[in-house]
């Protein structure tokens, strides 16, 4: 399941998963993805190692600054993402 995390001023929507094991480490996919005309940009971001996968239409500007977004918010995303999203973060 994917939860909503933030729209971005270019209408860039930030979504992540729940965490989950992945060979013995805590892992978050973060998934971007971009409305153009004839259909999306996206891309996925795996937390924590901030691996890059699947990018399509974004260029590496782009990349590069929802990289910096990511480290400013990855610890708050981590979070959501063992709560089950916004929607039910306790205590956040």
């Amino acid at each position: 399941m994917m939860y909503p995390f933030m729209t971005l001023n270019d209408k860039t929507e930030v979504v992540h998963s729940e965490a989950y094991n992945e060979n013995g480490s805590e892992v978050v996919k973060v998934y971007f993805e971009k409305p153009v005309y004839g259909g999306f940009h996206c891309a996925e971001c795996y937390l924590p190692s901030y691996r890059w996968e699947n990018i399509d239409g974004f260029s590496k500007d782009e990349i590069e600054y929802f990289q910096e977004y990511l480290e400013s918010v990855a610890h708050i995303v981590i979070r959501l993402a063992r709560d089950g999203g916004f929607d039910n973060a306790a205590n956040f």
